[in-house]
């Protein structure tokens, strides 16, 4: 797992203090971007909690996610959580080790007592100390939340303890992507009352020793309830590695709602699935890759966007009308940008190869973020895509004057593509296995490539054969002229 370069340190380890008149969480923050401009240490909050107990809780459950590995367990890494200030809420996200499961925890407007946020996005350190305190912490007694430098000593009854940071790895960016893209495709699909989401959470499998994944099941939705089913029946929701839930256990007590999203059942392909549990002023979300060996990172549904050089300058233009805004509105982005809505849509999901907008399932919304990458560190590390470019290059790809098919050359074979109702079937190996569900195969996407080069050349040619405008007009009488 290769880490980003960009990656600060912090000045100080995070702080939970208890006093007499309540307690101090300060979150210390590395270096971020603001609307200001990179910042060493940002501040993003200072104020009171209305539900500390569930903030904590909540907080604990993403870090529990950024420290766990579903497939190989014994290669624990506890990483740091990305904060992003949006102006009327906080959000907390992280990746597992494994790159399965994304958690996100919102702390709503509501529960920061109606108060306002800083704008922008950095890493908070969470570290052993401190979740060991935030474990400890019973009641709601009064709770000061900073997010920023201040008072960031980890000092509880035990004394201080300082912790380094461990940079964020480059598989959470391709996570963040990934996740986003495949997200904006999901409904809601089930919603379940405090006391039957805690009895069916409560009812799953648990992991099993070995770290040993139970594999998808389907459960649907009955009366009141979800229940599991053999086959994923019609209204069926996919619960890959139900045991990857077990973060939500901080949170049931305090839950009050469990809300299931994700795309519709058409076999019984394993698919991923988002699940919220609703809290006071929260929301705490977990999204499940389509299995646990799966790791959102190498799903390739961001590739199409990777290589379409249109939705690259549309992203540029989008990317300077954004304003840390809790909810992007595609509608009122592309009539401030001038482009149709499609191309906006297609731009946003451009934006998030580089971790600028990520998806809410819950608010059916992009929101704007930035994380501390430089655009084009995804695109050099998609192998698939670096390939198709090197099958382009080489001259690789033949295209069948029929429009339908293709023929790619790669290692000294040669692969046939064919068009089946716009999508691209392969010979090769990986088309084989995953029949296109985790985005297309090099050879498919060098084809793709090849006939928008192709396609852009047509054009270009026939501008050049009818001239436009008088400059074009007159070289035409020259030549004419000459040739008398």
């Amino acid at each position: 797992m290769t880490r980003s370069v960009q990656a600060l340190a912090y000045a100080r380890p995070s702080a939970l203090r208890s006093g007499a008149d309540g307690g101090l969480l300060g979150l210390e923050t590395s270096g971020g971007l603001t609307p200001a401009g990179a910042e060493d240490s940002p501040t993003f909050f200072s104020g009171f909690l209305d539900s500390p107990q569930t903030a904590a809780r909540g907080l604990l459950a993403v870090a529990d996610v950024a420290a766990a590995r579903y497939v190989r367990p014994e290669l624990r890494r506890l990483l740091d959580p990305v904060v992003t200030g949006n102006g009327d809420r906080l959000r907390f996200e992280s990746f597992s080790g494994c790159c399965g499961v994304y958690a996100r925890l919102d702390v709503l407007r509501e529960g920061l007592g109606g108060a306002e946020t800083g704008r922008g996005t950095t890493n908070v350190d969470v570290n052993d100390p401190l979740r060991n305190a935030l474990s400890r912490m019973t009641g709601d007694s009064p709770l000061h939340l900073r997010v920023g430098p201040g008072e960031m000593a980890v000092t509880t009854l035990d004394g201080s303890v300082v912790e380094k940071k461990v940079p964020l790895p480059d598989r959470w960016l391709r996570g963040f992507a990934e996740a986003q893209v495949a997200t904006a495709g999901f409904d809601l699909r089930a919603e379940l009352s405090a006391a039957a989401a805690v009895r069916f959470l409560r009812s799953l499998p648990r992991s099993r020793s070995g770290g040993s994944s139970r594999g998808a099941m389907w459960v649907v939705p009955s009366g009141r309830t979800l229940r599991p089913t053999s086959r994923p029946v019609a209204g069926a929701v996919c619960l890959p590695g139900p045991e990857r839930l077990e973060a939500f256990g901080r949170v049931l007590r305090q839950a009050t709602a469990l809300r299931v999203y994700g795309p519709a059942a058409v076999d019984g392909t394993p698919v991923p699935t988002a699940w919220e549990v609703a809290l006071p002023g929260m929301r705490l979300t977990l999204t499940l890759s389509p299995d646990a060996w799966r790791g959102f990172s190498g799903e390739g549904g961001v590739l199409e966007s990777l290589s379409e050089e249109e939705a690259e300058q549309d992203a540029d233009l989008l990317s300077v009308l954004l304003a840390w805004e809790p909810e992007i509105d595609p509608a009122e982005l592309a009539e401030r940008s001038g482009l149709p809505v499609a191309r906006v849509r297609a731009g946003l999901v451009r934006l998030g190869t580089s971790g600028r907008v990520g998806y809410d399932v819950a608010d059916a919304a992009y929101f704007h973020r930035e994380l501390p990458y430089d655009a084009g560190r995804v695109e050099r590390h998609n192998p698939r895509l670096v390939a198709a470019r090197e099958l382009i290059a080489a001259g690789a790809v033949a295209l069948d004057p029929d429009g339908v098919s293709a023929a790619v050359t790669s290692a000294e074979r040669t692969y046939r593509i064919r068009d089946a109702g716009g999508r691209l079937r392969c010979t090769c190996a990986w088309w084989a296995e995953h029949q296109g569900g985790r985005g297309p195969c090099k050879h498919a996407l060098a084809v793709r490539m090849a006939r928008r080069g192709a396609d852009a050349g047509q054009e270009s040619g026939r501008e050049t054969e009818t001239g436009t405008g008088a400059g074009a007009g007159a070289g035409r009488v020259e030549g004419r002229g000459a040739a008398r």
